[in-house]
């Protein structure tokens, strides 16, 4: 088997930038991303590369090499699939928020109307590839809905999760520690697996290119983002324990990191994690066990994410507390409002849950993020229901300048670890905020003696 034609079904923060690099490093093989949703697909094709919808650093540059020559995005689904050796599933698995498994499993109807949609058309064997991330045995459903369409169509399933950290995802496309193909064991699964492992084989050692059985690729991908939230709430339970003992959380993480059974990564305590993927895989983990009867299992793993909701609540609490236990029409600044830097994804964000908090005790609210546009900033806010949009609005500003933000506010909460917060002109903030004027460094990123040597009450976490 060779592939030579590709397409991938959803142009999200998965497949856009996948589907990008693989054209980028295979010039040879036709690349077509495809979305019904017409709006995005308009902006992967924006001549402006700033307004592609994903940020990503360096990811213009790749979508500029490759769009055109042998990168295309499309909203001909139907015609993609049909003329593709290989699909790509990478659609959205969102939690469900309905039935069996509310709260915690994956809702795969995305998933099961690609495999209808893929078995309806197509006229010629097929390499199928879940990109998205998937509970354990989701291969099996696949494979029930393609082998029964009675088209005499074959169809090979292979499991190739990403293991992608927004913000750096291009060089973890360019330079991965590692690609994981699950596929069938018998010989056709074998040579499926095979073409896959030629096409990553372009650009990656083959030694960083593993391969196992379906099953494994599938729960090795909820298991990794599993690890690393149980580190980061690891962590922030413990940054808690600091506040009451005067020990320093940035100091005891680089006491335990430098043990090279624990190493330093995902030791950074903060107001905790986001994003789209550690929440979502963990409650599907626990879903999973539970449904297995391991209700041990189910509850270890479930405490990860009962941490980092307590880290939320905590650090809202305590802006609360230090600024004399009310916040009612006081002016809080939020720098930040992406998940993480140098991205503009706010799925999960911690700033989304902290200002739900202060906004529900009234404080108003300023919000400035380099990246995320203001749209989306009520979008999140609205999503969760708490109040109407009109409440919202009349609470939360958007503001487009930094200074603009802080300007005669009561504090400073920063809730993403963008790097030109540390760039800042921090005497000319205070000059112009309430005073006593306080700054909450959610992801200790700041220097606390440089800002109360100008006059801030500082509060970090764990220190």
């Amino acid at each position: 088997m060779i592939i030579k034609k590709i397409c991938c079904i959803g142009a999200g923060y998965v497949g856009g930038p996948t589907m990008s690099v693989i054209a980028k490093q295979c010039p040879d093989i036709q690349v077509t991303v495809v979305d019904l949703n017409k709006a995005r697909i308009t902006a992967w094709n924006d001549a402006d590369l700033n307004n592609i919808p994903v940020y990503e650093p360096g990811l213009g540059d790749v979508v500029a090499e490759a769009r055109g020559r042998n990168l295309f995005f499309s909203t001909e689904v139907e015609k993609a699939i049909d003329e593709a050796d290989t699909i790509f599933i990478s659609v959205n698995t969102p939690t469900k928020t309905y039935g069996e498994g509310k709260g915690q499993a994956a809702d795969l109807k995305w998933i099961e109307l690609c495999a209808r949609q893929i078995a309806r058309i197509s006229t010629t064997d097929k390499i199928v590839v879940e990109k998205s991330t998937l509970p354990v045995r989701t291969a099996s459903t696949l494979k029930d809905i393609l082998e029964h369409t009675g088209n005499g169509v074959k169809f090979h399933i292979l499991s190739n999760p990403e293991f992608l950290a927004e913000g750096t995802a291009v060089q973890d496309l360019l330079h991965p520690d590692r690609v994981l193909i699950g596929g069938d064991q018998t010989e056709e699964g074998k040579e499926a697996i095979q073409a896959l492992v030629d096409v990553y084989a372009r650009w990656i050692p083959l030694e960083r290119i593993l391969t196992t059985n379906i099953w494994s690729s599938e729960l090795s991908k909820l298991t990794a983002n599993a690890f690393l939230a149980q580190r980061i709430s690891s962590i922030n339970s413990l940054s808690e324990l600091c506040e009451h003992t005067e020990a320093n959380i940035n100091e005891v993480a680089k006491a335990i990191g430098t043990d090279s059974r624990i190493g330093p990564k995902f030791l950074k305590a903060s107001v905790g994690f986001g994003g789209s993927c550690f929440q979502k895989d963990i409650l599907n983990l626990v879903y999973i066990a539970r449904s297995y009867g391991l209700i041990e299992t189910a509850d270890y793993w479930e405490q990860v994410i009962i941490m980092n909701d307590h880290q939320k609540r905590r650090f809202a609490n305590k802006i609360i507390r230090n600024l004399y236990n009310t916040v009612n029409g006081k002016k809080i600044a939020f720098l930040g409002w992406a998940f993480k830097k140098d991205t503009n994804d706010t799925r999960e964000s911690a700033a989304i849950y902290v200002a739900d908090h202060l906004l529900f005790e009234q404080a108003e609210i300023s919000v400035y993020d380099p990246k995320v546009l203001e749209q989306q900033i009520f979008t999140d806010l609205d999503y969760l229901a708490t109040r109407s949009s009109e409440e919202n609005k009349q609470l939360l500003t958007v503001e487009n300048d930094p200074y603009e933000v802080c300007k005669g506010s009561h504090a400073v909460a920063i809730l993403t670890e963008w790097d030109e917060f540390k760039t800042y002109d921090w005497q000319r903030i205070y000059d112009n905020m309430k005073k006593p004027a306080h700054i909450f460094d959610g992801r200790n990123i700041l220097d606390k003696e440089m800002l109360e040597s100008i006059g801030f009450k500082f509060n970090g976490i764990g220190a």
